[in-house]
């Protein structure tokens, strides 16, 4: 009876909820989710950047629930998660090309194809996928679309475990750190999160600037 109770709470987990996810489910279930988000186009709304950065800060111990995780552990899953997730994503894009977001129906994931085609072409192999890990929607599309476009395999893997290990170790050692060192900063969790967002955000939005500048300077000489 205590089993199947248990197994219908983790049942009624809200996968968009950070804490939830983690209180389910612990540090495997940040594995399995880095793994769903970067491999899989129907993981492209799951909240990759939050559970990192709330499961580094759980760590930390500052969280509601009494949720405490081990951060070893954390940061083995997370980033395994999120390598084998993307590597994934590349071959079934090489295997079906085109056609699993061809016979998709969400403007956002279609949206989200766009964009990383787009950081491939303007960017190079390696600039881009490293930028889409900060991307939200994008870093779930930019794999199967690196396959679908036939980049080279040694140079999608070497740069993808690069942005990967950046992206899924330095977001939750940033929560880790900031738990901490604030006591109780979880009362403050949503507005941090949108500050964590918006600052692996920026490294595209430099990019983007930058290139924008090179195209007018080209255009003026």
């Amino acid at each position: 009876m205590a089993t199947s109770m248990s197994l219908g709470a983790q049942l009624a987990v809200n996968v968009l909820d950070a804490q939830s996810l983690l209180a389910a489910f612990g540090v495997l279930g940040v594995g399995v989710v880095m793994f769903a988000e970067t491999g899989l186009l129907i993981g492209f709304f799951l909240p990759g950047d939050t559970l990192l950065f709330t499961a580094g800060l759980l760590c930390s111990g500052s969280g509601q629930q009494g949720v405490k995780l081990s951060l070893l552990p954390l940061l083995i899953c997370a980033a395994v998660g999120a390598l084998a997730g993307a590597q994934c994503g590349y071959l079934i894009g090489r295997k079906a090309g085109g056609t699993l977001l061809a016979r998709s129906r969400s403007a956002r994931l279609k949206e989200g194809a766009r964009r990383a085609e787009e950081l491939l072409e303007r960017y190079g192999h390696a600039k881009a996928i490293v930028l889409a890990r900060f991307v939200p929607v994008v870093r779930t599309v930019l794999n199967p679309m690196a396959g679908a476009l036939s980049v080279p395999v040694r140079t999608f893997t070497v740069w993808q475990v690069a942005g990967g290990l950046v992206w899924s170790l330095g977001i939750t050692l940033g929560g880790y750190a900031l738990g901490s060192s604030v006591p109780n900063v979880d009362k403050y969790l949503l507005p941090i999160i949108a500050l964590i967002v918006a600052i692996s955000l920026i490294p595209f939005a430099l990019e983007l600037l930058r290139s924008r500048r090179a195209a007018k300077d080209g255009v003026r000489g």
